[in-house]
Formats: C-alpha cells, structure tokens, sequence
C-alpha cells in the first residue's frame, strides 16, 4: 500500500452525459436506466501528487478518487456458553428452513454467483458438478487457508448430501470464486475493487462479500511511518470515508449499467462488532463496504429452536442492515472435507445471497432476463405499490393485509424468516388474505423494533 497510489473512478467518454445520478432512477424502485449511450466506467490506480489530486477532483468525468485501505476478514464468533447446533428440520438446516427455501420452487439454475472471501476448497464434495472459477488477489494462489469461504459458498450453493440440504441455492452450477483474504497477506480496497469487475465481467449476476475495512490496521499503518497518534487517526479516517464514497459510485454505476445486462447485485455482511450481551446499548452500526449505499448489509439472527418462529438478532450482530437472515449455529462445509456450524454476519450474508438467486431464477424463467434493480427491491421489500396493485395474495408483499395498517418491521423479518423475499411464492398460498401460511410472532419483531430497527432499510 503506497500513500500516493489512488483509486481513481472514471466515467468513459459520452457516459457521462448518459449517466447522471442526480436525475437517475432511484435503484431501490427497481427501475431500469433508460440512457441514450452505453455507461462505461474504468477504474485506475494512479500516483499522484497534491495538485494532481487538486486537479482530478475538478474533473466532471472523474467520480471519486480513494486512497486503498486494507481488508480484514469478518471473523465468525465464538460465543461462550452458545446452545447446541439448532436441530435439522424437514432434512434441512434451521437456516435453509427459515428463509422459505423449501417452499420455493426454485433452486438458483441459471444463475452465477461470486465468493469474494478467503477462497474456496474445489474439491469438497459440497460442490460436485458446480464449475468453480478461481481468481487469486492476495498473491498467495488458490484454495482456502481459513475455511471461511469454503463454508460461505456452502451455505449459498452447497450440494444436498446425504439427503441434508444446508445450501439455499443447490441449482447453482456456475460460481466466481475470488480470494481477497489471504492467511499472510489480505488485499486492499484496491483489489476488491478488481474483484468486484471481475466478478461483473464474468457474468456474475450476484456477488456475496463477507470481509470489512481494517481501519484499526490503516491506523496502525501510519503510525508506524511516524505519524502522531492524532494525525494518523485523521488521516484513517479521510481514508475510510473516501473508500466508503468511492463504493457509493462504483455501485451506482454498477446499477446503471443494468440496462446493458451487466450488473450485479452486490450482498455484505454487517459485521460482528457489536456487544448487546454484555451492555443493551452496545451496538454498533453497519460497517464498510456494507455501509455503502446500493450493497445490501446483512445482521445475524438466532433462533430458540423448533419451529424456529422465535427469532431474535444475535448480540454481536451489527444493526441498520437492510435485512437480517441465520447466523448462529450454521451447518456449511468445512475446509478439508466435513461440515462444521459457524455464528457470524458472515454466515448470515450467504443466506441472503442464495435468496437472491432464487428471485433471480424467477426473474430468468419469467422475463428472460435478470433486472438487478428489481432483485434488490424484493430482497428489501421496497417493491412499488403499482408493482402489486390488483394482484392477488399469491403476489401481494408479505405482511401487507387488506384494512391493516402496514408494519415494516413485520414486513421485513417475515419475509426473510419464511419467504425468499417481499412477494409470496409459496405454491400453498390460495390466493386468500392472509392464508399466507407460518407468520413470524409479534414478539420476535418487536425485540427488533427494541434494538433500534426501524424496518425496510434501517
């Protein structure tokens, strides 16, 4: 990491009259770009001096410049005095059984996903009969040190054993595998950044990251170059909101491109920082990348056991995320063959992100083709009103009854509990108010509401 290497985000050529995001669609609407030229972008890694810097930041073609900070990886928790692994249920993990999979009638075919983790073990049987393309950013080469993406890709696209179903999208046959934490070295913003086109490059229709900014490391690092304590603080934290920015308009543009078909969504675990077991108030928001705008944060939930419809956010879970799914006591493969159940946001992310390849499978069959905007908005819940205006309970969102006041909270932690996502696929519903089978209790989104939850969105 040199301090005058910086990303510089670039809109090509008449792009940036195409794409303007002050009067672009919002992305949650799940509506499409209509722009009169292709919207490209490139992404440089330049050395640059103050007036450089001075210079570029005037350029209307430029939309942000970053200096790279370094990676960590979400570590899962270890929790002390944790209960027993949560019993299968209907030959499936709690996990798989609470986001409704089972009932969805669709398994991810079709559909590519990318790993941007510690990289992968090909040849476990979790993943007979996925292609699995690898891509090394750390230097060190393929394969997976620290098991963590091993058992992340387990839980989105892991192959049903012994007649156990622990991945949420079993359909997948084409996965991006790309190692940005290393056991020596971790990337930087720098090379999650590459990851990130590569992924959408390859045909990556989702991207699951489960890794966070080492602000504490880049502290560190400055420090150790002479910097005061106080000045190499400063000088952290303008790189952290910078790098934070700098995914605001990559995302944007990513979003942009989805008219093209080039686009992904991108999905990120919230982070295990917070301590609500040991202080109620210590609780700590949605850490980068998650943070940024357009990346879907992901909070852990934990369940009391059987059937499973008391569920609560995990202690150490971070708050403000978009949508919360399992994350205590998953069952996923375990690096040099097994299974073993880890706790974290980052066991929770991956549930989300199979969820998404579900809708996306939906999306495939029904339209052809895959609107990442409208992919985002069924995960969160913000699908427009004209969207479900006339339809019946089979496609109205969950939670929503004729002459009740609407919850978002209970819209929100229903539909990621018991369905894919904001609109019922449940081939049982009868098209009935209501009949939706399985609703979440109304204690369980309280103690969300508690916890500062303030639905759809945070």
């Amino acid at each position: 990491m040199d301090q005058d290497t910086y990303l510089v985000l670039r809109i090509i050529g008449d792009a940036q009259e195409a794409y303007d995001p002050l009067t672009a669609p919002d992305w949650r609407s799940g509506a499409v770009l209509e722009s009169a030229g292709a919207v490209e972008y490139r992404v440089d890694a330049q050395t640059l001096d103050q007036q450089d810097y001075r210079e570029l930041r005037h350029d209307r073609q430029v939309a942000a410049i970053a200096r790279p900070m370094p990676l960590r990886l979400i570590q899962p928790v270890a929790v002390s005095g944790s209960p027993a692994e949560p019993a299968h249920i209907h030959d499936a993990t709690w996990g798989v059984y609470v986001t409704g999979a089972l009932q969805s009638p669709y398994v991810g075919h079709g559909v590519t996903v990318a790993v941007l983790d510690t990289g992968i073990d090909a040849a476990h049987e979790a993943f007979r009969g996925v292609e699995l393309i690898q891509k090394d950013f750390t230097g060190e080469g393929d394969g997976d040190q620290h098991g963590y993406g091993t058992h992340v890709a387990g839980t989105i696209f892991g192959q049903t054993v012994q007649g156990l179903r622990y991945g949420v999208a079993p359909g997948v046959r084409r996965a991006l595998i790309g190692k940005v934490i290393g056991a020596r070295r971790s990337a930087t913003t720098q090379e999650l950044v590459a990851a990130v086109q590569w992924a959408v490059e390859s045909g990556a229709q989702i991207i699951n990251m489960s890794l966070g900014f080492d602000f504490p490391g880049l502290v560190t690092w400055w420090a150790e170059r002479g910097l005061e304590v106080d000045l190499a603080t400063s000088r952290a934290l303008a790189q952290y909101r910078d790098n934070l920015r700098f995914f605001d308009r990559l995302v944007d543009l990513l979003r942009a491109r989805a008219a093209q078909g080039s686009s992904a969504l991108i999905v990120a675990a919230a982070g295990n920082e917070s301590k609500r077991d040991i202080r109620p108030d210590y609780a700590i928001e949605v850490a980068p990348p998650a943070a940024a705008d357009g990346i879907v944060a992901v909070a852990a939930l934990q369940t009391t056991g059987p059937p499973h419809s008391a569920l609560t956010v995990a202690p150490f879970s971070n708050i403000r995320a978009a949508v919360a799914a399992p994350g205590m006591g998953v069952y996923s493969a375990r690096k040099g063959g097994g299974y073993t159940s880890m706790n974290g946001t980052s066991m929770a992310s991956p549930h989300v992100a199979g969820v998404a390849a579900l809708w996306a499978e939906r999306q495939l069959k029904r339209n052809g083709i895959i609107n990442i905007g409208t992919l985002d908005a069924q995960l969160r819940g913000n699908l427009s009103n004209a969207a479900t205006r006339g339809r019946s309970c089979r496609h109205r969102p969950v939670g929503r009854r004729p002459g009740r006041r609407s919850r978002p909270s209970q819209t929100h932690i229903r539909r990621l509990c018991r369905r894919p996502a904001a609109v019922c696929p449940n081939a049982r519903c009868d098209g009935r108010a209501g009949a939706c089978p399985m609703p979440l209790p109304r204690r369980a989104y309280r103690g969300l509401r508690g916890l500062g939850w303030r639905g759809v969105g945070g």
